[in-house]
């Protein structure tokens, strides 16, 4: 190739004082570092001197050492190759240095890279900075369309190996501008051969080294572009899958699907130790991969009709890579496939060691890139398989794997991790066994929930009514010829699971088994770490001392079970610990007796939501540590869900390798008015109607004013009292759980179908909602087949979420929070302004994964915008960063903002977090007045008060220790197991506060908490979900009233405003807490619509009823802002009226007495004071209930 010699006028040798010449090559990961090991000696022969070195963005974050290594290299280098650099902290910590280095080094090339590199290129004549002349719109022809595609690659691949034929007789500046492709080409080329002959390509074309121009490179090697590897080939590459090995009497076919950049270079390790893990296993491996991003031709070259599951082990999603996701061509591959397809992935941003001790596992880019985005094409139980050594190592297992050797760690390859892949090897064959076996021998596991214990919660979901459910899936499985013969009444099965030796034994369901404590202590690998939260087997849960007692009812092949609860539950003491626990000794041995004695081929987690996925360990990228991993054993994990939870569907399927099939939620209808609201109602329209002198105008008034008081409403205001009427009769209700395999009737279709948005398919909505979508799902989830993906959100404001039975994900985090949520956040932030007397200094906010990820990310926005500041995001369009608004722009001061996120908010949400906290600094350390800034103010403030820099007193956005999640207030409540109410402002200082930082790495500072919340005004929460209410459910209280009692301790006891923004309907309302609870009393509580519907369906409705009354009760505990009135109200409907108590009793003994016991305790904690007859009633209605619930009452 000696026609494209570049001529300097000048051909001396520059280089380097000590007789170096450095070829810096600066790229995302180090797969060509061995290359460049390897083919340094051959170089150093034709050009004496020369010094090799890769850089890999990749490491930087968690290897300050490797920055400053690059760095120094780019600073001496007399050449530079930059690519695969496309992450904005990635430029930014390099750009300066390559941009001094383009101006002074011999040459600069940038390829497959972000525009800023890209422009960086020099090369003789070629200046890529300069505007484009006609000969550069070739680039823009090699780009194809400005947004990357599918096809994009294939086509740009093809034009790259034409354009320099076809520059080649072209003269002048063409020849640089054929170099810049073939430079590109010899990269993506990738191996020893083609990088060799890159580097002797452009430094003898470029050094100016009269005697090194004279040396000849090879054209480059092109390999095919889609093939199959295997370690045992002579060549490690074929076309044909005939010359692939297979292993004698294999079971199963995978498809393997590999990056060809690693098997160019030879760094190959980690993909060879998978191939003979899964052949050990009797798997046949078809070890496939494509040039470039686009894993669809290798698929469709050796996979189409041949595999039983697909395991993509490149760590992007399936087509596309860092800069871009078509998750469509992804989906419509994946559908015609039809078999598992599971994620696995190196590690590139950190080394082995570092993944096994972290708390959280993965980082913000790696868990985006690495999960979320594969998870959006469909790809279920994400698996870490390989990463790259330190020098120390890893001892992340038992099997303590040293460091490489020193040549090893230079080539920086790649290393398996081979407890990771036996994990991975096992749960492919399971799922590739699941899709191969024959119905009638499939056994099926299917657990239900009972949390919280003691409450008349066995057999309970969210928005599910469980055994009426369950009781039409178990009869479609018979039909599908599943072994099972399941009772023919919800009453019967309900009674075989729960009931049977239930009472014998004193447990909440019938006991299965019992496994003695010789077996547990034989049987269980994790027994001293069990023993040491819980003490020696068999515990104290679930047993009877000497044996753990197993809870179920097996029908045929298909068992269901009990799952144990977490076992905390009512110990303060273990309640106020910032991390959690191991499980205990019952939930251990339920799983391993699921596994091993029953022998599940697949498990089926049956409602939202069980105890599993919340147990410790890391929060994405889990290991051999990590208790959701090895209590699910590798199992293939089917998990029915809400589909309007996307955000603990994640969890589940990052934590515990989940195919979610989510189901519908309960259908809505508008509330209405009942009883004295009606007839309130009528009194006012005819009032509002009359003419002020009327004469029956006054007699009207003071009938409204009774009518008024004896529904617990203020008639001074007639106006004010009209807009409460109105609210609660549109507020929109629940009818009653949903129940799967019952299609909704026509009056809840109808009603579903009048609130959906303007502009929806309501034809096709019309007619998904009149099919049944989630039994054929599960069984085909059951079978191991392909679960389409779906976004979550509720079905009023996302009628795409239908058709049901689809594995939900979340929002690609990229893109979060949207142009539109920005909008709608600032518009929310200026409603909570306006609510508040005055300009709140601080805000107390709470940040949820759900409502973020449904809202595209609203509350974030709202956050942002009361703060003054905006997303950044890259060239691409991913989210980089924070900037702030000019205050000119923002029109008023900058409101420090105190957030707490929910532990799923953090795991599913990491970019977001950092960008929360880099927006938080940024405002505390600009050049700004300090009453313009009350961010910086306090930050000063807490500097000087704490002795620390202001990066620490910047520290604005916290939540829990990695892998735990939520305060316990609840559950202190929920037992009553707490004395005075500042022991829950104890604990939810005690687990919030670990502040995250512009890193996403949390550090505990209880302190700096203490100091935040002591200038709160104000304390906020969004209510995005129209199924739910602050009463509905306990985490509202948990965290929001959590930080309110915390306030107020922090305050001197000065109670703390809180305030609740309802998105569930239009543009938005801000109410106090007091009248949200009012409104939820009125509309849901007390409304018979609301109870009757819940109370169809039997026990778990009642328990429903039982748990508001809970939560309500919370927020007493809490904030103290719930009127006397309603604990009154509540009383008078569910337990001082005789015959809904026995009906209530009848129907859930436990709940109803439950309930009973809160409302006297409400009255022991001055939370309300009834007169004394209602006290004695209420407490002889207690006492009856809790005879009954004994045994004791004649039935």
């Amino acid at each position: 190739m000696r026609d494209d010699i570049h001529t300097s006028p000048d051909m001396t040798a520059p280089g380097s004082p000590d007789g170096a010449y450095r070829f810096v090559i600066v790229t995302l990961d180090a797969h060509a570092a061995g290359p460049a090991l390897r083919i340094a000696p051959r170089l150093e022969t034709d050009f004496p001197g020369i010094e090799i070195s890769v850089h890999a963005a990749a490491e930087w974050s968690e290897n300050p050492a490797a920055l400053s290594r690059a760095k120094q290299a780019v600073n001496e280098a007399d050449f530079v190759m930059a690519n695969l650099l496309f992450i904005e902290e990635h430029i930014n910590a390099i750009l300066p240095e390559l941009q001094a280095a383009r101006d002074r080094a011999d040459g600069f090339v940038g390829i497959v890279a972000d525009p800023a590199i890209v422009k960086l290129t020099r090369l003789g004549d070629l200046d890529m900075s300069k505007p484009a002349s006609p000969m550069m719109q070739l680039l823009k022809k090699l780009r194809g369309n400005k947004e990357p595609s599918a096809s994009s690659g294939e086509k740009q691949m093809a034009m790259l190996r034409r354009l320099p034929k076809m520059l080649r007789f072209l003269p002048g500046k063409a020849q640089d501008l054929r170099a810049w492709f073939l430079s590109m080409q010899y990269w993506l080329g990738g191996s020893d051969d083609n990088l060799e002959a890159m580097i002797r390509f452009l430094v003898s074309r470029y050094s100016g080294k009269r005697d090194w121009a004279k040396v000849k490179a090879a054209a480059p090697i092109d390999y095919p572009d889609v093939g199959l590897y295997h370690p045992d080939l002579a060549a490690r590459i074929t076309t044909d899958a005939a010359d692939l090995p297979r292993p004698e009497g294999a079971v199963a076919t995978v498809g393997l699907l590999m990056l060809r950049s690693y098997i160019l270079a030879s760094d190959t390790a980690h993909y060879d130790a998978v191939i003979r893990a899964f052949e050990a296993k009797g798997i046949a491996c078809l070890p496939a991969f494509a040039g470039g991003l686009d894993g669809r031709p290798a698929v469709d070259a050796y996979f189409r009709g041949r595999i039983d599951a697909m395991v993509s082990l490149t760590g992007f999603s399936l087509v596309g890579g860092p800069a871009y996701n078509d998750s469509p061509a992804a989906v419509e591959l994946l559908k015609a496939l039809d078999v598992p397809y599971v994620a696995a992935h190196p590690l590139e941003f950190q080394s082995l060691g570092q993944w096994a001790q972290s708390g959280g596992g993965l980082g913000p880019v790696e868990t985006t890139m690495l999960i979320a985005l594969p998870e959006i094409d469909g790809a279920t139980n994400p698996t870490v398989f390989a990463g790259r050594h330190d020098a120390n190592g890893c001892t992340g297992c038992p099997r303590q794997c040293p460091a490489p050797c020193a040549e090893a760690l230079a080539a920086r390859a790649m290393s398996p991790c081979t407890e990771r892949i036996a994990a991975l090897a096992d749960k492919t064959l399971r799922l590739a066994l699941l899709r191969r076996s024959q119905v009638a021998q499939r056994k099926v596991g299917i657990v239900l929930y009972g949390f919280p214990p003691n409450a008349g919660a066995a057999g309970t979901a969210a928005y599910l009514s469980v055994f009426e459910s369950l009781l039409n899936v178990l009869h479609a499985m018979k039909a599908e010829g599943y072994d099972v013969d399941p009772p023919e009444t919800v009453e019967a099965l309900r009674e075989s699971v729960l009931g049977g030796s239930a009472s014998i034994y004193g447990q909440p369901a019938n006991v299965a088994a019992i496994v003695p404590a010789s077996d547990v202590v034989a049987r269980t690998p994790w027994l001293k770490d069990v023993e040491s939260a819980w003490g020696p087997a068999p515990g104290r849960m679930q047993t009877d001392g000497r044996g753990v007692f197993v809870l179920g009812r097996q029908m045929g092949k298909v068992f269901i079970g009990l799952q144990p609860v977490f076992g905390y539950e009512g110990d303060p003491m273990r309640l106020l610990f910032e991390k959690g626990f191991a499980p205990t000794h019952a939930f251990t041995t339920f799983y391993r007796w699921l596994r091993e004695d029953f022998g599940a081929d697949v498990l089926l987690h049956f409602g939202m939501h069980g105890a599993l996925e919340f147990m410790p360990g890391k929060q994405a990228g889990v290991g051999a540590g990590c208790w959701p991993d090895r209590l699910i054993g590798n199992l293939p994990n089917v998990y029915l869900y809400a589909a309007n939870n996307p955000s603990e569907a994640t969890l589940a399927k990052r934590r515990s390798n989940a195919v979610i099939v989510t189901h519908l939620t309960p259908p809505l209808a508008q509330s209405g008015l009942y009883k004295g609201l009606a007839d309130l109602k009528d009194s006012l329209s005819r009032w509002r109607g009359l003419q002020p002198d009327a004469p029956e105008h006054e007699e009207l008034s003071e009938l409204i004013r009774e009518q008024a008081r004896s529904v617990d409403l203020d008639a001074s205001d007639m106006d004010q009292l009209w807009v409460k009427l109105l609210e609660t009769e549109g507020a929109l209700i629940t009818d009653g759980f949903h129940v799967v395999g019952r299609k909704m009737t026509d009056v809840n279709r109808k009603a579903m179908l009048d609130l959906m948005p303007a502009g929806a398919d309501l034809a096709t909505a019309d007619r998904l909602m009149q099919e049944d979508h989630e039994i054929p799902a599960l069984l085909r989830a059951l079978s191991g087949r392909f679960i389409a993906p779906v976004p979550g959100g509720d079905l009023i404001r996302s009628p795409e979420i239908l058709p049901t039975g689809r594995n939900i994900h979340a929002f690609d985090p990229f893109r979060m929070p949207t142009a539109y949520a920005l909008q709608d956040g600032a518009k929310q932030a200026a409603r909570l302004i306006a609510a508040h007397p005055r300009l709140p200094r601080t805000v107390a906010l709470v940040l949820w994964g759900s409502d973020n990820i449904k809202s595209d990310g609203g509350p974030i926005a709202q956050a942002l915008a009361l703060i003054g500041a905006k997303p950044r995001f890259d060239h691409y369009g991913r989210l980089a960063g924070a900037d702030l608004i000019p205050l000119a722009e923002l029109g008023r001061p900058r409101i420090d903002v105190v957030m707490t996120l929910s532990g799923i908010f953090r795991d599913l949400l990491p970019l977001q977090t950092r960008m929360l906290a880099e927006a938080a600094y940024k405002a505390a350390i600009a050049d700004e007045p300090e009453s313009q800034n009350f961010i910086r103010a306090h930050a000063l403030a807490f500097a000087r008060q704490m002795n620390v820099g202001m990066e620490t007193a910047a520290l604005r956005v916290f939540s829990n220790a990695e892998g735990a999640y939520g305060s316990n207030v609840n559950n202190l409540v929920g037992n009553s197991a707490f004395g005075d109410e500042d022991e829950l402002a104890d604990a939810y200082q005690a687990r919030k506060s670990f502040a995250y930082g512009v890193n996403g790495k949390p550090t505990q500072n209880c302190d700096l908490l203490k100091q935040a919340l002591s200038t709160v005004d104000l304390a906020y929460q969004n209510l995005e979900s129209v199924e739910l209410g602050v009463t509905t459910v306990d985490h509202y209280f948990d965290t929001l009233g959590g930080i309110a009692r915390a306030v107020k301790r922090a305050r001197g006891g000065e109670e703390t405003p809180v305030y609740i923004g309802d998105q569930t309907r239009g543009g938005g309302t801000v109410r106090t807490l007091k009248d949200q609870i009012a409104l939820e009393t009125r509309s849901r509580s007390l409304n018979p619509k609301y109870f009757e519907g819940l109370l169809k369906h039997g026990a778990e409705g009642v328990r429903q009823i039982e748990a508001q009354v809970t939560n309500t009760f919370g927020w007493s505990a809490t904030t103290g802002h719930v009127e006397p009135w309603v604990y009154q109200r509540l009383s008078e409907t569910f337990v001082l009226d005789e015959a809904m108590r026995r009906r209530l009793a009848g129907l859930n003994p436990e709940a109803s007495s439950r309930m009973a016991q809160k409302l006297l305790e409400a009255s022991d904690r001055n939370y309300w004071q009834p007169d004394a007859e209602t006290l004695a009633a209420l407490q002889r209605a207690a006492d009856e209930l809790e005879d009954r619930l004994e045994g004791v009452a004649a039935e």
